[in-house]
């Protein structure tokens, strides 16, 4: 069994946190191997997580904003990898033995699966079988995201933590991984592991606390002066970004009839 811990950050949204945690002892993870980080739940999300005996729970007083909670919830352990994950995903059988492997036979420091966004409103289990089958050989390098990273303990060494600053509400992933970039961290996602990820829950209910519509931007934050970059850099990372994304999908469509990324609308799948 690989030395690995699995984290999360919770504020509120239950019922999700439940279904994330279910799917992850589905899988196989042991209990004594997840460790859940909670920023001041008051819909009984503190009790629940009290109550599951986890390696770990911190119970923080106030909202520390994402970047400290998943700091926490690495330390806490400091095991050889660690995945972070959001609250609001549900995970197949061997989902984090699977990720790890993956990332030692192709020596990367940061792995992330391919996924699913939306409701699910279909047999993900059996997608997840199949889907595993057919792109087990799709990758896309250079190319993860915050929503599920499995990262060995090195990369902290080389590039550090995440910013935690409550005011930057959920960018603090943009931030990490414009130090992934800058450090020439090797990194991927993987078409042999897929998860189901039922939406931006915890960032919705941030905006609803905060008055705003799902449409609003949380926050607005300057990236580019956040990132240390000129005008131009900005400008040409996006655009380079959007032809990388572009290429994937049409090599996926082409060989395997579905991407790494989709999305799940009118009970049918859009692939991204």
């Amino acid at each position: 069994m690989s030395n690995y811990t699995i984290t999360f950050a919770t504020l509120n949204c239950l019922d999700y946190t439940k279904k994330c945690v279910e799917s992850l002892i589905n899988s196989g993870v042991d209990a004594s191997q997840i460790v859940a980080v909670d920023n001041a739940s008051t819909d009984g999300t503190t009790e629940y997580l009290e109550e599951l005996g986890l390696g770990a729970t911190i119970l923080n007083r106030q909202n520390l904003s994402c970047g400290a909670a998943w700091n926490q919830g690495i330390l806490a352990r400091q095991s050889e990898w660690t995945i972070v994950m959001n609250n609001d995903i549900v995970v197949p059988p061997d989902f984090a033995e699977r990720l790890i492997a993956f990332a030692k036979d192709n020596q990367l420091q940061l792995v992330s699966p391919a996924r699913i966004d939306g409701p699910m409103d279909y047999d993900f289990e059996q997608f997840a079988s199949q889907s595993q089958q057919t792109t087990a050989n799709a990758i896309r390098y250079g190319s993860s995201n915050a929503i599920c990273m499995c990262m060995h303990w090195s990369l902290f060494s080389k590039i550090g933590f995440f910013r935690a600053d409550p005011n930057l509400l959920g960018f603090e992933d943009g931030l990490f991984y414009n130090e992934v970039r800058k450090h020439d961290v090797k990194h991927a996602t993987t078409g042999s592991v897929w998860i189901h990820h039922f939406g931006s829950v915890t960032q919705d209910h941030m905006k609803m606390v905060l008055g705003k519509t799902n449409n609003d931007v949380l926050v607005k934050v300057n990236d580019r002066k956040l990132y240390g970059q000129s005008w131009l850099e900005r400008k040409l990372y996006r655009y380079r970004l959007k032809r990388a994304h572009l290429a994937w999908r049409e090599q996926e469509l082409r060989d395997y009839g579905i991407t790494l990324h989709g999305t799940r609308m009118q009970n049918a799948f859009f692939w991204l």
